[in-house]
């Protein structure tokens, strides 16, 4: 849940911290060699829009990650791009999951989905398009340590 700092236990910092950057870290740190070797690799992680500013709305430690995903990945990008390595980041705005229609009220999803310029949440095939595009040489061979901000307008409405 959103919190100052005075109010996240180092037990749930950690946790969120495991689970989104250690985890893309390790996944990384896996197949990167292989991907080296070859001389070619594509990788896409997942970040968030809260990793770009601060929001009342937004678990401390959760955007702390994912700001830490987003410069892992740029950083990944630098290292690996001499070895044919690609890395991308996509950033999403609240995305429609299946835990997210049920964790997020009715009305707070059409008020969320008001603050978009498209007048809707995000859906998982939303992030899988971006992703697929980001993977796919022959349409963006040329992009590497992008962010590419999936968020219906969000930002700009």
């Amino acid at each position: 849940a959103p919190g100052s700092v005075e109010d996240v236990s180092v037990e749930a910092w950690r946790a969120t911290l495991d689970a989104n950057l250690t985890a893309t870290f390790l996944t990384i740190r896996t197949f990167l060699p292989g991907m080296k070797q070859r001389g070619r690799g594509d990788i896409v992680t997942i970040s968030s829009t809260a990793a770009r500013r601060p929001h009342a709305g937004s678990p401390l430690a959760y955007a702390a990650a994912k700001a830490g995903v987003l410069l892992l990945t740029q950083d990944v990008a630098l290292q690996a791009g001499p070895f044919g390595v690609r890395a991308n980041c996509i950033a999403p705005e609240t995305i429609l999951t299946e835990d997210n229609r049920q964790r997020i009220p009715a009305e707070t999803q059409a008020k969320l989905a008001a603050m978009h310029a498209t007048g809707r949440l995000g859906l998982p095939d939303d992030v899988a398009r971006a992703a697929l595009f980001l993977a796919d040489r022959e349409q963006s061979g040329w992009i590497t340590g992008a962010v590419m901000d999936i968020h219906g307008g969000a930002q700009i409405a």
